[in-house]
């Protein structure tokens, strides 16, 4: 009998089953630090302590990706270890600040189920719920991954696929406590662009790229401490190619969206995503945004931008998301649709 884990096939998950996962993370300034060293990230808040508590947050929150890709990371050696691919994600909530000292723990729920036609993989959807040492709710949220089968010749369970809210409604945003940009230093952020800026339907070309490159996405991979083999192991996937985590090039694309949206200082929530095509190292990832929505917040001085934000291969200042045929512009890395928080 082995004692080393080959991980869950998509045989092992059954509806209803609730996973406990491993090894609670304790957040660290050196979490913030790395965070900073592998993305150009610029945002106020996260950036500076005296800007948080001078917009009412003490003690210094980290980004809220930095405790996504912690909570995310620790799904993934019994979730998504043999997985083909992470497909998307939805109904995500950042239910309070993380700041350093916070120690992570994850469970997931299996909410669905549903064997591929080609009978080799299946995908697995999973709710997940990260709390913190006192047990409160930092984040949740629900994804669904491609996962290998074990045995192709195993029979497929019955197809369960959840309903999932396509929005999380502007009045579920949870704001943090004490939150108030009434005095907002627009300068020390740096941009002048507010709430009322903001229109319906507008976009914005965030001009700048980075490339990304084997290193980086590895260290970063290690740090959220993500097993996925895909990311590391050369022999893991036919084309012999390391896939970039998804959660490196959302984290790519959130700090290149400064360049034009600087005070959208704090995500508080992802309402859905997909990793429409494979990136990896040596691509040249650029960003643009699309406003899908406004609304107020009961906060003093605070608004709400519904945000979609489209990670490219290569810069297109069309900013196409679709073709004509309703497919994804060739290209589009990501898209995701979000909430964030800004001054009015």
């Amino acid at each position: 009998m082995s004692k080393t884990n080959p991980g869950n096939f998509f045989e092992d998950f059954t509806v209803g089953q609730v996973i406990r996962h491993a090894t609670p993370r304790t957040v660290t300034e050196g979490d913030r630090a790395v965070y900073g060293s592998l993305y150009p990230t610029r945002f106020a808040v996260p950036s500076s302590a005296v800007f948080a508590a001078s917009v009412g947050l003490d003690p210094h929150p980290v980004e809220e990706l930095v405790a996504f890709h912690i909570a995310f990371g620790k799904t993934v050696p019994d979730v998504s270890l043999n997985a083909v691919a992470n497909l998307g994600y939805a109904e995500c909530r950042f239910h309070q600040p993380v700041v350093p000292g916070d120690t992570l723990s994850t469970t997931s729920e299996v909410i669905g189920l549903k064997q591929n036609s080609n009978g080799k993989s299946g995908v697995v959807y999973v709710r997940s719920t990260a709390t913190n040492q006192r047990g409160e709710v930092a984040l949740d949220w629900a994804r669904w991954v491609m996962v290998h089968k074990r045995d192709a010749a195993a029979p497929a369970p019955e197809t369960v696929v959840p309903e999932l809210a396509p929005t999380v409604a502007a009045a579920d945003l949870v704001i943090p406590a004490g939150l108030d940009f009434s005095d907002y230093d627009f300068a020390a952020a740096g941009e002048p662009h507010r709430f009322g800026d903001y229109e319906v339907g507008e976009k914005i070309d965030h001009v700048d790229g980075v490339t990304l490159t084997e290193s980086e996405h590895q260290q970063a991979t290690r740090l959220w401490q993500n097993t996925a083999k895909v990311h590391f192991n050369v022999e893991a996937r036919p084309d012999g190619n390391r896939l970039i985590y998804g959660g490196h090039v959302i984290s790519m694309a959130r700090a290149l969206s400064f360049n034009g949206l600087a005070n959208a200082q704090l995500v508080a929530a992802i309402n859905a995503g997909a990793h429409t095509a494979p990136a990896f190292a040596g691509d040249t990832v650029y960003a643009w945004s699309e406003v899908l929505d406004k609304a107020e917040t009961s906060a003093p001085g605070v608004g709400a931008l519904r945000l979609r934000l489209v990670a490219t291969k290569g810069r297109d200042e069309s900013m196409t998301l679709r073709g004509d045929d309703g497919k994804y512009a060739a290209g589009v890395l990501l898209d995701l649709d979000y909430w964030v928080l800004v001054p009015r």
